[in-house]
């Protein structure tokens, strides 16, 4: 099986593909996997740890061709605000929350949820539920994605985060990729 030599970084090649292929978030996140194109081609991605592939980019096989990566749309909701305060206090909210979250310059876009939504709107946010591709920034280190999650903070209590004072203890918590 032709196997993947390179991944060609979303704008950094051109021409046609031979084909294409379509992934959600989820699956854009590969060790090893055997992928087939729309057109059929099938292939081997096979790297020494996991990458993220990015709509856009181009995975090179062998023989020079080029496969396509395309971001299969997502219900997703965009976020704007008044100014660059009120869409950054909006950021840390989400960020706070370890959610995945695409930074698109003037807005923020997140998956549905309509508690998170209700959160954004409460800090002055304003929403569009969109059908789109999503690609969401990476880890802090530099890994290729975040996760979101619920937290278990070994104290006794449990709560959610939609609250709006400090929390006086740490996380404590860590994500092994």
């Amino acid at each position: 099986m032709i196997r993947v030599a390179e991944i060609l970084t979303a704008g950094t090649w051109d021409g046609a593909p031979a084909d294409m292929i379509t992934l959600e978030r989820e699956d854009r996140h590969r060790r090893r996997a055997v992928m087939t194109g729309a057109g059929g081609l099938s292939f081997l991605l096979d790297q020494p740890s996991a990458v993220t592939l990015h709509h856009g980019d181009g995975l090179k096989l062998e023989d020079g061709r080029i496969v396509e990566v395309l971001a299969a749309p997502e219900d997703l909701v965009e976020i704007e605000a008044d100014d660059m305060g009120h869409l950054v206090k909006i950021a840390w909210h989400l960020g706070n929350r370890h959610l995945p979250t695409q930074l698109m310059g003037t807005t923020l876009r997140i998956r549905r949820d309509h508690v998170i939504e209700d959160m954004v709107v409460r800090l002055g946010g304003r929403l569009t539920p969109v059908q789109a591709g999503f690609d969401p920034e990476g880890g802090a280190y530099g890994h290729g994605q975040t996760h979101g999650h619920d937290h278990d903070h070994g104290q006794g209590h449990d709560h959610d985060h939609g609250h709006s004072h400090g929390h006086g203890h740490r996380h404590g918590h860590s994500h092994d990729h």
